[in-house]
């Protein structure tokens, strides 16, 4: 392995570890995955199936550019490996995030008939790289197709930027950016949208239901 692969395996390894500690990982759920080369594009994707709690040293494997292993392994990508690859074909992003936590899952859920959601005036909208006064950030939300091929073409659709995120309708958020600092921090500001946006709606729910 070379030097810059082993670098970005250690890269990716510790965010998972960050995110693991955040328990955003239930039931195995969620992958990642950062770029190593780009001709030929090759990227390390979690293995399938793994706990992500956990820190082992068959936790990624190395893929090509449709998302098949690149050396030989008894390691099987992740299921949604066609969604990094949508990621790497279409930007320069270098490291793609995808989580299921329960705030993501719950707002994909809430907004999936409009098919995007809008945060605005939240101070952490700056983490996206979006500065104006009052700024506002749209997520789209796309159906969770059981097809992998199916979910990949309509989630390719909406990745056209190298920073950017998508929601699958109770399926988790996909994130993705520069490099695995950018991804992480990215990642972050949405979920704190999300988890605000949630307790903000209960808390006026509640309000209501006491003053009828």
């Amino acid at each position: 392995m070379s030097i810059l692969a082993q670098q970005r395996l250690q890269e990716i390894a510790d965010v998972k570890e960050e995110l693991a500690q955040r328990d955003w990982f239930f039931g195995t759920s969620g992958n990642l995955s950062i770029k190593v080369s780009e001709e030929p594009t090759t990227f390390f994707v979690s293995a399938s199936g793994k706990d992500k709690r956990k820190r082992t040293s068959e936790d990624f494997l190395l893929v090509d550019s449709h998302g098949k292993a690149a050396e030989e392994t008894h390691l099987k990508p992740s299921a949604e490996t066609l969604l990094h690859v949508k990621v790497y074909s279409h930007t320069n992003a270098g490291c793609s995030l995808h989580v299921h936590t329960i705030d993501n899952n719950v707002i994909s859920e809430l907004y999936s008939d409009e098919g995007k959601v809008t945060f605005k005036g939240q101070e952490i909208i700056k983490a996206l790289g979006i500065w104006e006064e009052d700024a506002e950030v749209t997520v789209p939300i796309i159906p969770n197709y059981a097809d992998i091929t199916t979910l990949a073409e309509v989630f390719a659709e909406y990745v056209t930027a190298d920073q950017g995120a998508v929601l699958i309708r109770n399926h988790g958020i996909t994130v993705w950016g520069e490099n695995a600092f950018e991804a992480k921090k990215a990642l972050e500001a949405y979920e704190f949208l999300f988890s605000y946006h949630v307790k903000i709606l209960s808390l006026k729910k509640y309000n209501q239901s006491t003053l009828t």
